[in-house]
């Protein structure tokens, strides 16, 4: 069993509002998904599009449910932006996070990302990066890195579907070429396997260096028609690829082990965008926090 003292316990807004599909769950208000958040027994959560900017007013609509802030996703484009363009951008919402006493920044690629565009091909049509622009990202990410540390907060890059790193072949190469002390990793199970990857095995290979912990879980039916149909990332999310742990094939359980003997501290954030007209956000964060407290004792 994890330790409740060393490990909490998040969750994403995007079951309840999605980010890059503004229409899904439009009709879901700030006030509904924090409320519901707290009501399914859950201390954290990141930031969501929704959410007020004013910090101020942020947390005091999230302490009066017992919810604070643990990490925002950060659109970097290292490889595609003059670095003091993306560091401004990083700097400001470094500012926020600070600001919320928030642990975390995830920050992911997105030059020539297409996890955003619903005519590419998320598997078939997904982007490489060259040699000049590994070196930019991860230079980049060393000096991104020092700058979070320098307000208290983590650097944890997020590897994605539909980006440039999102294979153990791309996340080993980012990884040994960013400094550990300022680069971790954010580790996402969901990603992982939509990536073919086994999400085991890359927990076991990372465990030292991951600093926040994304789950969600893979319906291994709709991953199949996403395989053969060939669909954009945003298409795949629409069909129901994601689900929350223990609603689909993932092994859960033993990934549990491995960051219970690793002694891993942080954040551990449910994190499974859906369709919430399909996936009642308040009937799947339960389930999922039961599912969580099944397993982990948190």
């Amino acid at each position: 069993m994890m330790n409740p003292k060393n490990v909490k316990l998040a969750m994403a807004p995007i079951g309840w509002t999605n980010d890059d599909m503004p229409d899904l769950g439009a009709e879901n208000t700030f006030e509904q998904c924090v409320s519901e958040m707290a009501l399914a027994g859950y201390t954290g959560s990141e930031v969501g599009n929704k959410y007020p900017k004013d910090p101020a007013e942020l947390k005091r609509a999230l302490e009066m449910r017992g919810i604070r802030i643990c990490n925002q996703w950060f659109s970097a484009f290292l490889t595609t932006r003059p670095y003091a363009d993306v560091e401004t951008e990083f700097l400001r919402q470094l500012d926020f996070l600070a600001a919320m006493g928030a642990e975390v920044i995830g920050p992911a690629e997105q030059g020539h990302s297409v996890q955003g565009l619903l005519d590419v091909p998320v598997l078939s049509g997904k982007p490489t990066f060259t040699d000049e622009e590994w070196d930019r990202l991860t230079t980049g990410l060393n000096k991104l890195g020092a700058l979070a540390l320098e307000r208290g907060i983590r650097l944890c890059y997020h590897h994605h579907m539909g980006t440039g790193c999102q294979t153990i072949t791309e996340v080993d190469r980012l990884l040994e070429n960013t400094d550990p002390d300022k680069v971790w990793l954010l580790y996402d199970t969901g990603h992982f396997t939509f990536s073919s990857e086994d999400p085991l095995a890359a927990v076991k290979k990372y465990i030292d260096r991951i600093g926040h912990v994304h789950l969600k879980d893979i319906r291994p039916e709709v991953f199949r028609t996403v395989q053969k149909e060939d669909m954009s990332f945003l298409d795949a999310v629409r069909a129901g690829v994601f689900t929350v742990p223990g609603d689909g094939s993932i092994d859960f359980p033993a990934i549990f082990r491995v960051l219970e003997d690793a002694d891993y501290r942080g954040w551990i954030v449910v994190e499974a965008e859906q369709d919430p007209t399909k996936a009642n956000p308040l009937e799947y964060a339960m389930k999922a926090r039961s599912y969580i407290r099944e397993h982990t004792g948190l």
